[in-house]
């Protein structure tokens, strides 16, 4: 991998082979077991499989690091510094509807003495498509070996914008109705795939030209932030304040939309 770090290799190792048995029970979709843990929001067999794999290949590779995972929540480590950050199928619906547009996705959090906080290294992986996208601070981002940028397009009116609906069971529904209708009267269109994870890697590679989304998790975004500034676009909450790294509010664009966007998402 071009310029990818022992660090870089060793998420991209963790994501890979977490995707091999993950192939087979998409192939098997039908077959899956399945249980839920809230209205609309079903835990396979497979996302349980897979965030035990990334556990064990993680913390064998950094033992001190601390791991926040979708399903088991937060374990602490000795290493206070660094956590993984990790969502083992990000799209678990659409993966259980087999559709291919799913992902992988793991972010390194490393923390200050001062208590602030950045992401430092992420990877994305949608094993059925085979596109690895990845980041390192300062580095730049990529898909697989090849370097990519955020669009150029400077008119709102001449931009596809990707976002996300909350599902059955979840709050938000009115405020993201009237955030579609205001987005959706000064753009080329929306798309609304189901994974926050590749929405992000999907604005850095210039597929999209902004994505905006409340109500996320840690796990939703934090690979995807970096993935986006190191592409050379800006991320932000979509208000005026807050970090963008809990997910409770995300903005991701190039830099020139960014400004446009916000307002409309400020007054909608």
């Amino acid at each position: 991998m071009a310029l990818a770090s022992a660090l870089l290799q060793v998420m991209t190792d963790a994501v890979r082979k977490t995707a091999r048995p993950m192939l087979r029970d998409f192939g098997e979709v039908s077959q899956l077991q399945v249980s839920r843990k809230g209205p609309g929001d079903f835990v396979t067999a497979a996302d349980l499989k897979a965030e035990e794999t990334l556990f064990e290949l993680l913390t064998k590779a950094r033992p001190g690091y601390g791991f926040l995972g979708e399903e088991r929540g937060m374990v602490e480590g000795t290493d206070k510094s660094h956590t993984w950050i990790v969502d083992p199928i990000d799209g678990t619906t659409n993966f259980m509807h087999a559709l291919p547009h799913f992902a992988i996705t793991v972010g390194l959090e490393r923390r200050a003495p001062d208590g602030s906080s950045e992401i430092v290294a992420g990877v994305t992986y949608n094993p059925v498509m085979n596109e690895l996208f990845w980041a390192e601070k300062g580095k730049g981002c990529y898909l697989n070996d090849q370097r990519i940028r955020v669009s150029g397009r400077r008119d709102l009116s001449e931009s596809l914008i990707a976002t996300g609906l909350p599902f059955i069971g979840k709050s938000g529904h009115a405020q993201a109705i009237k955030d579609i209708h205001a987005v959706g009267q000064r753009v080329a269109g929306i798309r609304r795939l189901g994974s926050a994870a590749l929405d992000f890697a999907w604005v850095a590679a210039g597929r999209y030209d902004a994505y905006y989304e409340r109500n996320l998790k840690p796990w939703d975004v934090a690979a995807g932030i970096l993935f986006v500034t190191e592409a050379g676009g800006r991320v932000t909450t979509i208000d005026n304040d807050g970090d963008p790294k809990t997910g409770a509010s995300i903005l991701a664009s190039n830099t020139e939309l960014h400004p446009q966007l916000r307002k409309v998402l400020q007054a909608s």
